[in-house]
């Protein structure tokens, strides 16, 4: 007998720091029913301070403690703000999944360390939450990324495969989903990330719009070579990285539009290489996160893989919104005792479940 489905709203704040994404999705764990409303907040200047002062801590510290009450603060306010916006009562949700924000990730070390304090938000909010998705993953030797893979699977259900949904953030992942719905999923390498930074550092712009920049300036074709040599792209998944393992170092001595063109070049060569461990060649590359809304990124993956690249909206799907609505998913799998993750997504050991519940 299927299961009822239950109201779900999903909260994911990425390792660009960019502010709290919110999406309602009807789901019962497996199938997928309405997608509700969406909203993103973005973070005060003050707040991406407090939170980035945190990054590669591995203790509690004053730093850690102000950044985990800054962001738990800022999902409320960003809740609340979804719900005033959309006239969706919070008393209508089942379950809130709080992804919280990411400030160390040493899955090596057995170790990641997502901030946000779930018993906080579930009192504030009067509706039950779910976080610490990647945990018991991470506990058991499992890479506790990338999480969203399975709910991937769920969205191509239709269409046909194996085909590769990519996910652009600050860090690049990739799910490769078989026509058996088999599943193998990696972090690619650098995502928006080091293009930001370099964005930032060079040009006094938070991050190249539109993919301008790289538009205006010339790939380092050495370098860029130079680039695609490095060991973790001939590493076999299970992999992932952490927001700092890939930088924009190596395109330093170069003009900013010709750092940004590089810098852009190597994110699409990184995901181009990640096809060399799918098990089977993909009929379509499907490309979402922040990425999606960079033409530039876009010509440059479509280059690389020589392969058909579609953006996620193309597809109807909300491509801003697919992380967030995949906490949603996952925190209603979490209730249900279902597994998070898989050892062809993670590394796991066997599929695991995971989670913690906050009742408010």
């Amino acid at each position: 007998m299927a299961s009822s489905l239950l109201s779900a709203l999903g909260l994911m704040s990425g390792t660009s720091v960019d502010g709290v994404d919110v999406a309602l999705i009807e789901t019962d764990g497996e199938r997928l029913g309405a997608f509700g409303p969406v909203l993103t907040v973005a973070y005060p200047d003050d707040v991406r301070r407090t939170i980035r002062a945190a990054f590669g801590a591995e203790q509690p510290n004053a730093a850690t403690e102000a950044a985990e009450q800054a962001v738990t603060e800022a999902h409320v306010a960003a809740v609340r703000r979804w719900s005033e916006t959309h006239g969706v009562a919070l008393s209508s949700l089942d379950v809130v999944g709080f992804h919280g924000q990411t400030i160390t990730h040493r899955p090596e070390k057995h170790f990641t360390w997502q901030i946000g304090d779930g018993a906080v938000l579930a009192k504030a909010l009067g509706v039950r939450v779910v976080n610490d998705l990647r945990g018991a993953d991470v506990a058991a030797g499992g890479q506790g990324a990338p999480l969203v893979p399975i709910y991937h699977a769920a969205l191509v259900r239709n269409l046909p495969r194996p085909l590769a949904v990519v996910n652009v953030g600050g860090v690049a992942n990739v799910t490769w989903i078989g026509v058996d719905d088999s599943l193998l999923a990696f972090d690619t390498g650098p995502g928006n990330g080091p293009i930001d930074d370099w964005c930032a550092r060079r040009a006094g712009q938070r991050f190249d719009k539109d993919g301008a920049l790289a538009a205006s300036g010339k790939v380092d074709r050495t370098r860029l070579e130079r680039f695609g040599e490095h060991r973790y792209f001939a590493r076999k998944p299970p992999k992932s990285l952490d927001r700092g393992d890939f930088n924009e170092s190596w395109a330093e001595g170069l003009s900013a539009a010709d750092g940004a063109a590089t810098l852009t070049r190597g994110t699409a060569r990184a995901i181009a290489l990640a096809a060399r461990h799918f098990p089977a060649p993909v009929s379509q590359w499907v490309i979402s996160g922040g990425g999606a809304s960079n033409p530039t990124l876009l010509k440059a993956i479509a280059g690389e893989t020589r392969g058909r690249v579609v953006t996620a909206d193309s597809l109807g799907w909300n491509g801003d919104a697919l992380e967030a609505q995949a906490f949603g998913f996952l925190a209603v799998r979490s209730l249900r005792g279902l597994p998070l993750t898989f050892p062809g997504t993670t590394g796991a050991p066997q599929p695991l479940t995971g989670g913690r519940l906050h009742l408010p």
